[in-house]
């Protein structure tokens, strides 16, 4: 007895970049709590809200983050919360609490928050370049035509 199998059936379909536009989306920070925020960013700019998600794609939109400086941490997690850099010569370490850093360089925390959320690849090196942050309310990407969106 011979069985008929039908191959198109039994296809997975992967979505690549064609299949997919790019969409622009703008996100103010203003009164957002910073890891609540970074990961709906983070996944925007994965894609994986898309329903043709695909893990090793790159199907994710571009985010603007606006108003930078005005994000919050609940808490004592302006007091705890530090960053940590090695040059890695002995002795190397420098260490930044939440506290300044979001007084010197506020995109900086939004983006260390987005990029430690995405995967540790190189595919994770390219998704970062999606997100545009900025300290205050003005930004360079009105030609795109961002879309806002409520997080």
């Amino acid at each position: 007895m011979r069985i008929a199998i039908n191959k198109s059936v039994r296809t997975t379909k992967f979505a690549t970049k064609a299949d997919n536009p790019e969409k622009w989306y703008l996100v103010d920070a203003e009164g957002k709590t910073l890891g609540r925020m970074a990961s709906e960013v983070a996944k925007r700019i994965r894609g994986k809200y898309n329903p043709q998600y695909t893990p090793n794609a790159d199907l994710g939109d571009f985010v603007i983050v606006i108003n930078a400086e005005k994000v919050k941490v609940t808490g004592k997690r302006a007091e705890l919360k530090d960053y940590k850099t090695h040059s890695r010569y002995p002795g190397g370490q420098k260490i930044k609490l939440y506290s300044e850093m979001i007084v010197e360089k506020p995109e900086r925390v939004i983006e260390l928050a987005v990029k430690r959320m995405l995967p540790k690849t190189k595919l994770g090196k390219h998704l970062i370049h999606k997100l545009k942050v900025y300290r205050g309310s003005e930004h360079p990407h009105s030609s795109q035509k961002p879309v806002a969106i409520n997080i």
